[in-house]
């Protein structure tokens, strides 16, 4: 039978985050993980994309790095699945956190543009690690919350998320303007360093991996497993439409390349005595800072009225994708900073909800020893989606296509998605109606 997809509860109230925080020791410690990973991670972030236009001059070396953070987790996603449905998740989140704090310190040998080479297998060997990190993240959730309080934690993780851009985004400008991108990458290193030992200290059950065999490497390349997860979300058909939607969230990709692109072109900062360097770099951060606040507001004031009703998150949803689309199409004529920075926000504010809602959907609907294998399908094809956006997005700049137009286009494209996702919420309910 198909697990129940929703449960009639009380509305999510602002008070209900302050109660999870308060009263779940082991997501908190999870939440506090992710607060010091991830503002680490927007310092990292913008360091790293700014240092390769700074010496490259080319948005198309952007457009690559951001491939290489996304496009391998679609590729090694089947086998993070069955890894996370295997060993214990705990497990794997430390091993992650450990793995790419070696990574990042290894950024701090990038001096010149010879070595710029150097940039890209690093982000591709971090990439995997993320891989296997956040389905398990995901995955461990409805083992640490009560069922009533699943909407709660992804609407906090994901609030949480958008303030942590809004304000790795800044800091992060202001760390790298004024001491350089060795203290940015320094203070990433750090972060994994705390997250692994908050994760170490949580203490809850893993039933998937309860009385289990012991894990082979042979495992790694046994396709069984693969296609039992494939025959588990064909069964069922909610599953089979909620897994695809985020990677109908087609502005992602495009975001990044385009406002480092015009962070630096038309929205740098001038500021006395501020090299056009590191005006550039404080003018993408405020590009990114108010994608942060849409992506905070949205889910927020959404889960009050959607609650824990599955019809009310496939509407929000649907209204989400439409929000992303009216966003981005204006993005390209915006004139000034504040009128883009508008933009974004609206844009981000619909894409929120359709990530966290997608996500609350998919960990109602599916079962504890398959969640492993869904949500690394679910993150590998969104992956995807932002691998191929942010290249195309990048080429179509180095051939001479505004930024403004490239983003406009990105913003029309959003109604596909918007309107398979109403035909198949449709369906669903007629053939539920029979």
């Amino acid at each position: 039978m198909e697990p129940a997809p929703e449960l009639e509860v009380s509305p999510v109230s602002f008070a209900s985050y302050f109660r999870l925080l308060g009263g779940n020791r082991n997501f908190r410690r999870l939440w506090g993980a992710q607060v010091v990973s991830e503002i680490g991670d927007w310092f990292y972030t913008l360091a790293i994309y700014n240092l390769l236009l700074h010496l490259t001059g080319r948005a198309g070396s952007v457009a690559l790095a951001l491939v290489l953070q996304v496009l391998p987790q679609t590729l090694i996603g089947p086998t993070a699945g069955v890894v996370n449905d295997r060993l214990r998740r705990k497990q794997v989140m430390i091993a992650s956190d450990i793995g790419r704090t070696l990574i990042v310190l290894c950024m701090l040998l990038i001096r010149s543009k010879e070595m710029v080479w150097v940039v890209y297998p690093l982000l591709m060997a971090e990439t995997l690690l993320v891989a296997f990190f956040e389905p398990a993240r995901n995955s461990v959730i409805p083992n640490i919350v009560k069922r009533e309080d699943v909407v709660v934690a992804n609407t906090l993780a994901s609030t949480t998320w958008s303030v942590n851009l809004m304000v790795g985004a800044t800091l992060g400008g202001l760390v790298a303007a004024f001491l350089g991108r060795d203290a940015v990458f320094l203070l990433n290193a750090l972060s994994f360093i705390v997250s692994a030992w908050l994760i170490w200290g949580m203490h809850f059950a893993e039933p998937h991996a309860e009385g289990a065999r012991r894990f082979e490497a042979r495992e790694l390349v046994d396709f069984s497993p693969i296609l039992a997860g494939i025959r588990y979300v064909r069964a069922h058909v909610r599953l089979r439409s909620t897994i695809l939607l985020k990677c109908g969230n087609l502005i992602i990709g495009p975001g990044w390349v385009l406002f480092t692109v015009m962070g630096q072109n038309e929205f740098a900062i001038r500021w006395r005595g501020m090299s056009p360097d590191r005006g550039a770099f404080l003018g993408m951060s405020i590009l990114l800072g108010a994608r942060g606040l849409g992506a905070m507001l949205g889910p927020v004031l959404a889960a009050s009225w959607a609650g824990h009703w599955q019809r009310r998150l496939e509407v929000a949803i649907f209204f989400g994708y439409l929000a992303a689309a009216a966003g981005y199409t204006l993005l390209g004529v915006s004139g000034h900073l504040w009128q883009a920075c508008l933009c974004i926000a609206l844009a981000h504010f619909g894409s929120s909800i359709v990530w966290v809602f997608s996500t609350t959907l998919l960990q109602m609907q599916s079962d504890d020893k398959f969640r492993g294998r869904v949500f690394a399908a679910d993150l590998g094809l969104c992956m995807f989606t932002i691998a191929a956006g942010a290249y195309l997005a990048g080429r179509f700049v180095d051939w001479g296509f505004a930024a403004r137009h490239v983003a406009s286009v990105a913003g029309m494209l959003m109604l596909i998605p918007a309107g398979l996702w109403g035909f198949s919420v449709r369906r669903n309910r007629a053939a539920g109606m029979r």
